[in-house]
């Protein structure tokens, strides 16, 4: 039988604690971590890992991806193997729900490559996927796994020189894990994020339009086929031979988007107003902004991230090098400034971020200017951030952006994938 490190802990204590007297003192100079490598000895030191890193990064061609092991107690990330190589100019990157897989989007080429994440952490690369457009720029995957979405910025016939309409390539996830063939949904000319609910298959496509007409695109989800219906208040029409898209209003220059678990609410952040934005999810996908809103932001905040619990939100500011850590309020989706997480810094330049979906314990960005990756301890009551042993950990060059796996089941496990 095989425990986790924190179950072997436990029963060490257990056995300690039920000693008798005197063999306790024969013994007291054996320590509780040794019981429980005595009663665990079925386990593998993969224990203590809690889940991996993997880190794009773009300065070569074919870009790379770094990866990494988070150790179990600490948070601290040590190296696995040698970093993998990408396609050209990857650029963000998402893991199956599962924790097996892991798909990396490369933008000079316009692919999908999908990964399969090895015993030991490392990836392996399986297959590539050409997009039905070109100059991709986001993914999301749905929480059941069932379909990839990647946003691109040209459809068919039309480039940076003759600039058009933008897409979502929707591919069907196989049970292997393979990707098929993807159908299209048009979306506006230029689409930078995307988001899928978790409980009532909305999917959500951030356009960053010029404005005053930068908008969230609202779709419902046909979850045998993953095409995808605008919901009431999202208009696709053509007009004088030219894609319009209308939605709902999202600020300046929005340039991502995250819907919490319990798939309630939807935040944006503005890079140019230094802002975030909230939204209620009305039962139609329809978005109702949040009165209180907007909320300040550190400069140029560039990623969020939500925790596997709901109650907090993280962003990383590029030109601030700083995370921001916010509480929700779970009846009204407002967040206030997380104690203990205002304006912590990270490395130069952080693009990504994102929180350990096994315990939910770490965050960690990728720093594209300094070629770093920051870890942080996350206090789950309050959102305070501290950083981790022996942060910042170095990288390949000019980082793009990061997720993380969890390395199989754990006690007290917030996402069991």
């Amino acid at each position: 039988m095989r425990f986790s490190l924190r179950e072997n802990r436990a029963k060490a204590i257990r056995f300690v604690e039920h000693m008798p007297w005197n063999r306790f003192s024969r013994l007291a100079k054996v320590s509780v971590v040794s019981v429980a490598m005595v009663l665990g000895l079925a386990s593998c030191t993969l224990d203590y890992t809690v889940g991996y890193v993997y880190m794009t990064t773009n300065k070569s061609n074919p870009g790379l991806i770094d990866q990494y092991a988070i150790d179990f107690d600490s948070g601290a990330l040590s190296v696995v193997g040698t970093p993998v190589a990408a396609g050209n100019d990857p650029v963000t990157l998402v893991a199956a729900p599962n924790g097996q897989f892991v798909y990396v989007i490369n933008q000079g080429d316009s692919t999908v490559q999908e990964f399969a994440v090895e015993g030991d952490g490392s990836l392996a690369s399986k297959n590539v996927y050409k997009t039905t457009g070109t100059h991709p720029t986001a993914v999301a995957i749905d929480p059941q796994g069932a379909f990839l979405y990647v946003t691109f910025t040209y459809q068919t016939g039309y480039s940076a020189t003759t600039p058009g309409p933008g897409g979502v390539s929707i591919f069907p996830v196989n049970a292997d894990n393979s990707l098929g063939t993807p159908l299209t949904q048009n979306v506006g000319n230029n689409p930078v994020g995307v988001t899928v609910s978790y409980f009532n298959h909305f999917v959500y496509v951030l356009d960053q339009e010029a404005s005053p007409k930068a908008t969230i695109l609202g779709f419902s989800q046909n979850t045998s086929t993953g095409a995808l219906t605008p919901v009431p208040g999202t208009t696709i029409a053509t007009v004088g031979g030219k894609t319009v898209a209308t939605g709902f209003a999202a600020g300046v220059v929005p340039n991502a988007i995250a819907e919490e678990p319990t798939s309630r609410y939807v935040y944006v952040t503005d890079q140019a107003a230094n802002q975030l934005i909230g939204y209620t999810v009305l039962a139609s996908g329809g978005l109702l902004p949040m009165v209180n809103g907007p909320f300040a932001t550190g400069l140029f905040p560039a990623d969020l991230t939500i925790d596997p619990t709901g109650k907090l939100i993280y962003v990383v500011n590029f030109n601030g090098n700083t995370v921001q850590g916010y509480m929700i309020d779970g009846a009204t989706g407002t967040p206030s400034g997380a104690a203990g997480a205002f304006a912590t810094g990270t490395g130069t330049g952080p693009t990504c971020v994102a929180i350990d979906p096994a315990l939910g314990d770490f965050l960690y960005t990728s720093n594209s200017l300094d070629n770093t990756v920051t870890g942080e301890r996350l206090n789950p009551n309050t959102g305070g951030l501290q950083g981790v042993q022996n942060s910042p950990f170095n990288g390949s060059g000019q980082p793009s952006c990061l997720t993380v796996v969890p390395n199989g089941p754990h006690a007290a496990q917030a996402v069991i994938p």
